[in-house]
């Protein structure tokens, strides 16, 4: 009897040391927008690559369609680790660190390759590992494109038709006196904001092409401009402590497979935008395809003067962005 008793003593220690070893490791990733959107293809890029190469001791639960709330409250999830990934639009971080606005900073990059100059570069980097300072780990970089403004009043060929217009824009410091120069009345909404453009609560938006069809926002907006105003990153971020308490090799690879997600779904963006643009116009929307840039160029010339870039270390990161920016 007793060594049928050890015999199952043993089967049963196995049993457990087997399941405590083959135990995955559950992890939330929140991202505000629905399934087949930029920040969601990264998710899933990213997922896959993780899961797989973490060899299934990971599971990483993305959490969509602002399931976990805005951009704003996941962030502030994020920081309590209530949520350990989120991919957010770089907007929301200037209220957690004002450093992050001047990716935003008007007509800064002329193009995709100035983009991953700055971004992938050491100005880019020295942004991610300050995000360190308010409970963040900058992974990387993912996209969400150049801004755009739609509208259902009228055709935008100038900065003069912009004013007065009342702009949806994100909950974002830096994104409420952009357009507040620009003669609009910005109006700050989580997203998404579908109701609100039907129901004619706000007059328009500005977003990249993929968000505008992804949305169906042609649906309920008549005019495009193609302004490209600004670029609109996705930062890709983790909690702090938590990061730091995997295992060394975990982090590695977690950052690995971030940025490689990060730089296949800025491709997946750049690939698909001149056919994104080309559904619009098919889907009806109007689109002014060259307004006129200098004015809005003029407009916010001065903003690098604006109290929003005068704190030592804004007004530092902005020099660095805008040095490394050039070509």
């Amino acid at each position: 009897m007793m060594r049928r008793y050890w015999w199952v003593m043993i089967a049963l220690l196995v049993l457990v040391l087997s399941g405590h070893a083959w135990a995955k490791t559950s992890v939330k990733l929140a991202v505000v927008t629905k399934p087949g959107s930029a920040q969601n293809i990264c998710a899933e890029i990213f997922k896959e690559l993780f899961e797989a190469r973490s060899q299934g001791r990971y599971e990483i639960d993305i959490y969509h369609s602002a399931s976990l709330g805005t951009e704003n409250e996941i962030l502030e999830q994020l920081q309590m680790n209530s949520v350990q990934l989120a991919i957010v639009t770089d907007g929301p971080f200037d209220v957690f660190l004002p450093q992050a606005r001047v990716i935003c900073y008007p007509f800064l990059f002329a193009d995709d390759q100035a983009v991953d100059r700055v971004l992938d570069g050491p100005a880019g980097k020295e942004l991610l590992k300050q995000l360190e300072t308010v409970g963040m780990k900058g992974l990387a970089f993912s996209e969400n494109g150049f801004r755009h403004i739609t509208n259902n009043r009228r055709p935008v060929n100038s900065v003069a038709d912009v004013a007065g217009l009342k702009i949806r824009v994100m909950e974002s410091i830096f994104h409420k006196e952009l357009w507040r120069l620009l003669g609009a009345n910005p109006t700050p909404m989580p997203w998404p904001i579908y109701a609100e453009l039907q129901q004619g609560t706000i007059d328009g938006q500005e977003n990249p092409l993929s968000v505008i069809w992804n949305y169906r926002l042609f649906e309920v907006q008549k005019y495009l401009t193609l302004t490209g105003h600004v670029y609109s990153a996705h930062i890709d971020v983790a909690n702090l402590k938590w990061y730091q308490g995997l295992p060394p090799a975990d982090q590695e690879l977690m950052q690995q497979c971030m940025a490689e997600a990060a730089i296949r779904q800025r491709q997946w963006n750049r690939t698909n935008e001149a056919d994104f643009l080309l559904k619009l116009k098919e889907a009806g929307m109007a689109v002014v395809e060259h307004p006129d840039l200098a004015s809005f160029r003029k407009k916010t010339s001065g903003m690098r003067d604006l109290d929003l870039f005068k704190e030592p270390k804004v007004r530092d990161m902005l020099d660095k962005f805008m040095r490394a920016a050039q070509p």
